[in-house]
């Protein structure tokens, strides 16, 4: 009798883009579901217009990343760092929050910002931004399977915040940002 082949399981991954639709780098997420689809990937949903990218694949993180940086350059003529993590990563990311108390709290969720790193904090960057805050802002950092995470409370709102401002590749290393709330909102989508 012959062997059958194993079925492939695909599972979600979250793809976070670094700096779209800000500062002048403009991804339309249509278009971003289409260069998904035309790598391969498979379901791509999008969340907002800042560049959050729900796939399914049986790639680990580090290959989707790599084939979809591919994929934007060559769509979208301009190289835009992805950050990957499968729904259990993120699930270990939302429960490594150090500021859950204050993420709950009227407005928490969009004063809390949680940098997810590609290749880890920058050596220095943590006491970096503790010198910038300013009152009863803070910053954390949070080792968890898929790699580190900055999570930066800024209770008066991020927006105004110098220490937020300052949080660039230059400083913490190459990473991007979601407040809280969107990070709660990829959660719903992957069902974790």
């Amino acid at each position: 009798m012959p062997v059958l082949p194993e079925a492939v399981t695909m599972e979600d991954r979250i793809c976070l883009l670094r700096g779209v639709n800000v500062g002048g780098v403009k991804v339309l997420m249509d278009r971003l579901k289409a260069v998904a689809e035309d790598a391969g990937l498979a379901h791509p949903r999008t969340l907002l217009a800042s560049g959050n990218l729900v796939i399914e694949s049986d790639a680990a993180p580090a290959e989707v990343e790599a084939r979809l940086e591919a994929a934007i350059e060559h769509g979208f003529g301009r190289r835009i760092e992805v950050m990957v993590r499968t729904p259990d990563q993120w699930r270990a990311l939302r429960a490594a929050n150090p500021f859950a108390a204050e993420a709950v709290s009227e407005g928490g969720g969009s004063k809390l910002l949680v940098m997810v790193m590609k290749a880890g904090i920058a050596p220095g960057a943590v006491e970096a931004l503790r010198g910038l805050a300013v009152g009863e802002e803070r910053v954390e950092p949070v080792a968890v399977p898929g790699g580190e995470a900055l999570f930066l409370w800024h209770p008066h709102g991020i927006g105004t915040s110098r220490m937020a401002e300052k949080a660039l590749p230059r400083l913490i290393g190459v990473g991007t940002g979601r407040n809280w709330n969107t990070v709660l909102k990829l959660s719903a989508m992957v069902g974790v």
